[in-house]
């Protein structure tokens, strides 16, 4: 089982940024960030793969930056530019699947409680 645990979200506005957090108990293969809006389904927002391969969903291009430490079990997310769109809990997730996309990230087997990010 693997425990997730991210921190900081909060209220910003727009064009204003943010940098997530995530304490892993452990690292699976792919590793990533999927947010969730009321009412909407789970995005994929960013991941990166077993192969270290990066990728992001296409609202969140050139604004987010995904990037994970092994030696400390982190996983960042850093946001710029952020737009209300984006307003959302967003959630990291652990998936066992090597070569993932961000479906998989977004219906992933392990993810944490959630942080709120809220643009306006």
């Amino acid at each position: 089982h693997v425990q997730l645990v991210e921190s900081g979200g909060g209220s910003v506005q727009t064009g204003g940024s943010l940098r997530l957090s995530c304490v892993a108990s452990a690292f699976t293969y792919c590793m990533g960030w999927f947010r969730q809006a009321p009412g909407k389904e789970r995005e994929g927002v960013a991941d990166i793969d077993g192969n270290g391969r990066i990728t992001y969903a296409d609202s969140v291009k050139g604004r987010f930056t995904i990037s994970k430490d092994n030696a400390k079990k982190t996983l960042t997310l850093q946001m710029f530019s952020l737009k209300p769109e984006d307003t959302a809990v967003y959630y990291c997730a652990a998936s066992g699947i090597f070569h993932c996309r961000l479906l998989d990230i977004a219906a992933a087997r392990y993810s944490g409680q959630g942080t709120q990010v809220t643009v306006s």
